[in-house]
């Protein structure tokens, strides 16, 4: 899932658009039973979709259809903490698992029940790893501690292969041009690297002998963001091997990163255009006032509307349950600042002790 296919799926639907979550399991004994609760969830949404007078008859099967595909299409024998299951009548359907527990539940509305996706996406640290060689380039695409290959996009990018017959004549111009085929093998990756980034802009760790980079940094265009470097040759090393030849680049990068979200949050406060607490928070967001939303990573908080404000309450989401119940007031902020068009930003836990845990710079 990248920032276009969440937006996309952010977006309104026909009635009815169905949204089936539940818990998962990721070793026993616990997801022995996550077959079971799937099917009782399915059989939920079936029974619902059916029963609303509102809804035609071939739109319901449409729907239900569309969920047993979105269900076929998940292993649960390899699950992570959650699963998200969206259908809708025009045949739509997505399924997601994602590494956050969320709440048992079925949502029949005219639109997809994102939250939880969203808190999943903005919380977790994303960046792009790129492995460069004169072989096979490779793009890696790096989530917290998960680290998988990107085959998509023209990637892995490998070089034209040469014409036996003119290497000799290259040989001879290698004066004047020898560098060329290198230089456009570097332009070719960083064409399918443009399009990668187009939809999906995210940090970037460059790998690679000092030869390569250096082949990459000329056609590199000013809009790709290098968090850090990585040298030496990398072609073939394992996902660990890599995670661990790039934590260090990617910590430094974080440090800096913070810093200057820390001297953000100080400048805004001088000029008047800052909020910082969880309350005051909302109130700005919810005003469509929110530029950019900064929250400590750890930071969830149930919450109760009050008198159109919202009251924190102690604990993790999920203590509390009614119609006036936000289980975590911290996502709905980041969803509501995301509705907006605001940038949401996420920091080390500790590092807004000044500010309350969240803070706001706004729009005015």
């Amino acid at each position: 899932m990248d920032a276009v296919t969440l937006a996309e799926l952010r977006k309104p639907r026909a009635y009815p658009a169905v949204s089936v979550l539940m818990p998962t399991h990721r070793a026993a004994p616990g997801d022995r039973q996550d077959p079971i609760r799937l099917r009782n969830l399915l059989a939920e949404a079936r029974r619902r979709l059916y029963a609303d007078d509102r809804i035609p008859a071939d739109a319901a099967d449409h729907v239900v259809r569309g969920l047993e595909r979105a269900a076929g299409e998940v292993d649960l024998r390899h699950a992570a903490d959650g699963l998200v299951l969206f259908a809708a009548p025009d045949g739509e359907h997505h399924a997601f698992a994602i590494d956050q527990p969320v709440d048992e539940r079925v949502i029949v509305d005219s639109g997809f029940a994102t939250r939880d996706l969203v808190a999943a996406y903005t919380r977790t640290p994303r960046y792009w790893l790129l492995t460069l060689s004169d072989h096979r380039t490779r793009l890696w695409d790096g989530r917290g501690d998960e680290l998988t290959e990107h085959t998509a996009g023209r990637f892995p990018v490998e070089p034209e292969p040469i014409d036996e017959a003119a290497s000799g004549r290259r040989a001879r111009r290698a004066a004047t041009g020898g560098d060329e085929p290198h230089r456009q093998a570097a332009r070719d990756v960083a064409a399918a690297l443009d399009r990668v980034l187009a939809r999906d802009d995210r940090p970037l760790i460059v790998a690679g002998v000092t030869r390569h980079q250096a082949f990459f940094d000329e056609v590199a265009g000013p809009h790709v963001r290098i968090a850090g470097r990585v040298d030496g040759s990398l072609e073939g090393a394992s996902p660990s091997t890599l995670i661990e030849a790039a934590r260090p680049a990617l910590a430094a990068y974080e440090d800096l990163r913070e810093v200057g979200v820390l001297s953000e949050l100080e400048a805004a406060r001088g000029i008047d255009r800052y909020g910082a607490g969880l309350c005051d928070v909302v109130r700005l967001v919810e005003q469509g006032r929110g530029e950019h939303l900064v929250v400590e990573r750890g930071y969830y908080a149930p919450a109760i509307r009050s008198d159109g404000g919202l009251v924190p309450v102690d604990g993790r989401p999920g203590v509390l349950h009614g119609a006036d119940v936000i289980d975590d007031a911290v996502d709905h902020v980041i969803e509501t600042a995301l509705e907006y068009g605001g940038e949401v930003t996420f920091v080390s836990d500790g590092f807004l002790v000044d500010h309350d845990r969240i803070a706001l710079v706004t729009r005015f």
